[in-house]
């Protein structure tokens, strides 16, 4: 293998590698990036054995070979070389790098390229594309909500289910809920309800522009996704994900309307001085505002009250305060509510009307 690439075009791909190979231990074979050149081409390679990743740029060719390099020495080499062309080659079982017109020369030890794990694939007529933004947003208004929880591993992902129109991504712990249903123009095929591990969304949040479509294939336990020349892809969680749809209420009694920004300050402030792990926060709701309090603890109590459209009886409601702070973060639009019927029972917080999304958090009891 002998190839000529300037220090641009390939730090720019070797850096995506770091996702894809194993960082912890570096006799691993998947600690390694696999280069191979093959025509005008320098195919790039990496996998852990659950994600796997591949590439390829174009690369002034001098000879064809392949080399199974450490992922970790390469990207720090590469990082720290000036701009520019440069050579690429391997010799008495070192792969070498030296830039051109500079007095640097980097030797690292190979494995053989043959030890190198195949990578999964799958046929080009089984991707289909979606809006790219679309689908990073669908994960934003859920991802958070993902148990990490591994004995309870079915909750421990994304899950994801055609439906009519378009895609339903939902996400929980036990103890809360995140759900959108989003209808995309586009013509999505059918496919069988899958659980996707974040680590899928928050790769292709990397890899991925933002504009434009992702190309996306399903089989029965690997999801890929394809943007321009990069693929990628991951081991689904191949387990019964429970009925989320039995906790969604059907309706409410109560509806509390507060503005997002207003409530969101109020949280951060308020948890300043809540320090339990349980990171209980208190919610009295009246018609005159709601009044978040923290649980006592030994530096001190903290109250703000927020102001608010409401019409019911006076309540009080227990719960963790992230469970509410963390949707808020990313929600849409100036107001959203909080509607409910019981304070022990399940609450649901919506944005403005139009929105294709929701939350809903159990309380904590009152009186533990």
């Amino acid at each position: 293998m002998k190839f000529i690439s300037t220090k641009e075009a390939i730090l720019s791909e070797i850096i995506y590698t770091v996702d894809f190979t194993t960082q912890k231990n570096s006799l691993a074979i998947t600690s390694n990036v696999y280069l191979q050149t093959l025509g005008d081409q320098l195919l790039i390679k990496a996998t852990d054995g659950k994600v796997g990743f591949s590439t390829s740029i174009t690369v002034d060719v001098q000879e064809e070979g392949k080399a199974l390099v450490l992922q970790e020495k390469l990207l720090e080499i590469l990082r720290v070389l000036p701009d520019g062309d440069i050579n690429f080659s391997m010799k008495d079982g070192f792969f070498t790098i030296v830039p051109v017109g500079h007095g640097i020369d980097f030797k690292i030890r190979m494995i053989e390229a043959d030890q190198f794990p195949a990578l999964e694939t799958i046929d080009n007529d089984r991707f289909f594309s979606i809006a790219q933004s679309s689908f990073l947003e669908m994960s934003e208004q859920v991802i958070f909500a993902v148990s990490d929880d591994t004995s309870r591993y079915f909750l421990c992902g994304v899950y994801l289910e055609r439906s009519e129109g378009g895609i339903t991504m939902v996400a929980t712990d036990g103890r809360r809920l995140s759900i959108v249903e989003r209808v995309f123009e586009e013509k999505l095929p059918s496919f069988a309800p899958i659980i996707v591990l974040p680590k899928f969304f928050q790769i292709l949040r990397k890899i991925g522009t933002g504009e434009g479509a992702v190309e996306l294939a399903i089989t029965e336990s690997i999801l890929f996704a394809r943007i321009g020349g990069r693929t990628f892809y991951i081991t689904l969680i191949r387990e019964q994900y429970p009925n989320f749809r039995r906790v969604i209420p059907e309706q409410q009694s109560y509806r509390c309307t507060m503005k997002i920004q207003d409530m969101e300050d109020a949280l951060r402030r308020v948890a300043i001085l809540i320090e339990s792990k349980a990171k209980r926060l208190f919610l009295d709701i009246s018609e005159g505002g709601v009044l978040l309090t923290s649980d006592v603890s030994e530096s001190g109590e903290a109250k703000e009250i927020v102001p608010c459209q409401y019409e019911g009886p006076d309540c009080k409601i227990s719960l963790n305060y992230t469970y509410l702070l963390t949707p808020l973060r990313v929600m849409e639009g100036e107001y959203f509510s909080i509607n409910f019927t019981e304070p022990n029972r399940s609450m649901t917080v919506k944005p403005e009307s139009g929105r294709d999304y929701m939350h809903i958090i159990m309380p904590m009891q009152l009186n533990p």
